[in-house]
């Protein structure tokens, strides 16, 4: 078993102990932005973490009522040209902690006055020391290059932080289903593998999410950029049809992330219309319907929130990732080019 498979079956374990030992940090870094009351969110990050910050522009804005806001990394840096951050609660989102262009956003938002929070794995991290406050992911190490149980926690730490700000213990119920949901997943994709091998000389895919779901379109087209060498593009169905549907012909692979919830009915939709272009359909969701009209079908467990399902939706997609660079002869813990810690200005 690859070190990136282990640490896919890891993600339960990492998601419940972040929920149980991290959810006092959360509801006090919750009470510091309650008394701050910023106007907006900027959230600073690269790679998978900025992928989990397209998360976070959905959660905060559905649940919060704030706006969301990804930093320009550059103006920090070579321009030299930082806007203004006055009222905001900047961010800085990364599993090492490390990118100084990440830190460069949060230092600056720390000069300008505004409430700074570092979201890392590494709690001694440069990040951690350029923001006022620090949560930690608690996902233990991390060896594989491609990241699995760091993203899943991190996008539970930005829920924790959206359930805390909110009050109340509704959502920290739906929150604490979702290792089970995620255990879930992963036993009913057991046979990925020889779904995966039907796509094995593949050289692109298009990935479809939208909502909550959008950035886990972008988490998965990553997963197989990385572990396949592919071209894989994400999009929502919207943007989809915005130009990029005319490069949809018979045989091109398209990956559905489809879970229950209010933008179900638009993604099935969109199905129709790839059909009648003749892709092959492959789809991540919990709907019968939406499963049954795909050349592969990638099943989540029903019944859950449509805001945690990311947390759960990305799984089947990562295992799939993984499963495809094996039947290609690809070792996925040792991607070509690539490190675990990658800084950038």
């Amino acid at each position: 078993m690859s070190q990136v498979q282990k640490e896919i079956e890891e993600q339960p374990g990492a998601l419940a102990r972040l929920l149980k030992e991290g959810r006092p940090g959360a509801e006090e870094i919750a009470a510091r932005v309650r008394d701050y009351a910023p106007r907006f969110v900027v959230i600073a990050a690269r790679g998978s973490s900025d992928n989990a910050a397209r998360y976070a522009q959905y959660l905060f804005g559905a649940h919060n009522g704030l706006p969301v806001c990804l930093a320009t990394p550059s103006l920090f840096t070579f321009y030299e040209a930082a806007p203004s951050l006055a009222g905001a609660l900047v961010i800085g989102v990364s599993q090492s902690g490390q990118s100084p262009d990440i830190v460069a956003v949060v230092e600056s938002g720390r000069k300008q006055g505004a409430l700074t929070l570092a979201i890392t794995n590494r709690p001694g991290s440069p990040l951690a020391a350029a923001a006022g406050h620090t949560l930690p992911l608690l996902a233990g190490e991390e060896r594989a290059v491609a990241a699995t149980k760091t993203y899943t926690n991190q996008l539970c730490a930005l829920a924790m932080l959206s359930a805390a700000l909110e009050g109340g213990e509704a959502r920290w119920a739906e929150l604490s289903r979702v290792p089970g949901l995620v255990e879930q997943a992963i036993t009913l994709n057991a046979g990925v593998g020889e779904k995966a091998a039907r796509y094995r000389y593949a050289e692109h895919f298009a990935v479809v999410g939208r909502g909550f779901n959008y950035s886990t379109a972008f988490e998965v087209a990553l997963k197989m950029k990385e572990t396949s060498y592919l071209v894989a593009e994400p999009y929502s169905p919207a943007d989809l049809l915005h130009g990029p549907m005319a490069m949809i012909d018979r045989g091109f692979p398209v990956l559905l992330v489809a879970p229950s919830g209010r933008v179900l009915a638009d993604v099935a939709q969109l199905a129709g219309q790839l059909e009648q272009r003749n892709a092959e359909l492959l789809a991540i969701s919990d709907d019968a319907s939406v499963l049954g009209r795909a050349r592969v079908a990638l099943p989540l467990p029903g019944g859950m929130p449509e805001w945690v399902s990311p947390m759960v939706a990305v799984v089947p997609g990562q295992m799939f990732a993984v499963a495809l660079a094996g039947t290609r002869g690809l070792d996925p813990d040792q991607p070509r080019g690539l490190r675990k810690v990658t800084e950038t200005l």
